[in-house]
C-alpha cells in the first residue's frame, strides 16, 4: 500500500519520511493540496531504478539490433576485446 502524505510532512517530519525511505525501499508520494505533486526516495531505491531503466535501454538497443540482423558472433566479439586490451 503506498504511504502518501501531505507536503507538510515533507518540512515537519522529514526524519520519519526518510527513515521510512531507507528501511522499506519504497517512495513516499507527497500531496499538494490533496492532489499527488512529489515521490521521494532514497538515493539507494533512486539509483536502482535508474539502473533499471539504463538496463531496458541497452536489452532493447540488442533487441532492434538483433532485429536488424546487426549482431556479431561471441568469438568475434572476444576478438576485438582482445585486440583492443592488448594496444
Amino acid at each position: 500500500m503506498p504511504n502518501i502524505r501531505p507536503s507538510s510532512d515533507l518540512r515537519n517530519k522529514y526524519n520519519e519520511i526518510s527513515e521510512f525511505c531507507h528501511k522499506y525501499s519504497e517512495p513516499v508520494y507527497i500531496t499538494k493540496n490533496g492532489t499527488g505533486d512529489l515521490a521521494v526516495m532514497s538515493i539507494e531505491a533512486y539509483e536502482k531504478l535508474v539502473g533499471k531503466f539504463e538496463l531496458y535501454k541497452l536489452l532493447d538497443e540488442g533487441l532492434e539490433a538483433a532485429k536488424d540482423n546487426n549482431v556479431a558472433t561471441a568469438e568475434d566479439v572476444f576478438q576485438r576485446i582482445e585486440r583492443e586490451l592488448s594496444e
